[in-house]
């Protein structure tokens, strides 16, 4: 198998899901072993970083490369996208410190991957091959087991304490489902956190058009008048649990939104993994730490 890059160059623009600036995201094709680089075109001498995990800065609300030059946040969309297109090297050029959030999915980082088209280049793909059961927990009752496989499989189970949104799972057989199955599924917040994620200063550009807003405990309608005002949206009946802009695309959107993050934060350990991989109740940081140790386990001499 051949490593592959993007046939053309194309480029993606749109609001910052956090910081709430209008960005644009330039991406080009790349020779064989350059891997995936990203490069802060808004920053003096334009710095670049890997996108590898060890670059991991932090995972509050999404994944965040950082060096000494450079951050760099919501990277995981786009690299899902990349990932399950077995695209090994390109070019990101991005005008701020945030990848756009566009509708909250990877559908049009992969409708203009299918646009470009992907080439072929003469050096062969590097992997990461799971050959026994790697298994890693946290203190909260997350956990990721990667089992041995020909190929790449994905089982995600979400969980909450909610009765809107209660357990879901997601299933992916072979990675080359993701773009039927997977790339359309949006992020999703619950109604309850919004406060909390403002006053972190997050989420100055989320609303009811990029993520699913799950409302499932009532609050008073001028409380919900309040919350839509701040997200620049028309209010909504408070008498009712639910989602607030209208549904899910598909019924278990949620998990495999989580599924979609999983594939994103694995594309960090930067080789296509042949492994089945089942996560219990995902997470940006979980699922870094976990590409952290595969990467450690089987990259490193």
């Amino acid at each position: 198998m051949k490593q592959k890059t993007i046939g053309n160059s194309f480029f993606l623009e749109g609001i910052a899901l956090h910081t709430g600036l209008n960005v644009k995201l330039t991406v080009y094709p790349a020779p064989a072993d350059h891997g995936i680089i990203i490069c802060r075109t808004d920053v003096a001498g334009k710095p670049c970083i890997e996108a590898v995990v060890d670059n991991v800065g932090h995972t509050v609300r999404g994944t965040v490369l950082m060096n000494e030059r450079m951050q760099v946040g919501t990277v995981e969309h786009a690299l899902a996208a990349f990932y399950a297109a077995g695209i090994d090297n390109c070019l990101f050029e991005i005008n701020g410190p945030e990848f756009p959030i566009l509708d909250g999915s990877a559908r049009f980082f992969r409708d203009k991957i299918l646009e470009v088209g992907v080439v072929t280049q003469d050096a062969d793909k590097k992997h990461l091959v799971i050959t026994d059961v790697v298994e890693y927990e946290t203190d909260s009752g997350s956990k990721i087991i990667a089992y041995p496989s020909d190929k790449f499989e994905l089982e995600v189970l979400i969980g909450f304490d909610s009765p809107v949104l209660r357990e879901q799972t997601a299933v992916l057989n072979d990675i080359s489902e993701f773009n039927e199955k997977a790339a359309a599924a949006r992020t999703f917040v619950f109604v309850r956190e919004i406060e909390h994620l403002l006053e972190m200063n997050l989420i100055k550009g989320g609303d009811l058009k990029n993520a699913i807003v799950i409302y499932d405990r009532i609050m008073s309608q001028k409380a919900v008048d309040n919350l839509c005002e701040k997200l620049n949206q028309k209010s909504v009946d408070a008498s009712h649990l639910g989602y607030l802009n209208g549904g899910l695309r598909f019924e278990n959107e949620p998990a495999m939104h989580k599924l979609l993050d999983v594939v994103g934060d694995l594309a960090l350990t930067g080789k296509s993994i042949k492994g089945r991989i089942v996560a219990k109740y995902p997470g940006h940081k979980i699922n870094t730490e976990f590409a952290k140790l595969l990467r450690k386990k089987y990259l490193t001499k």
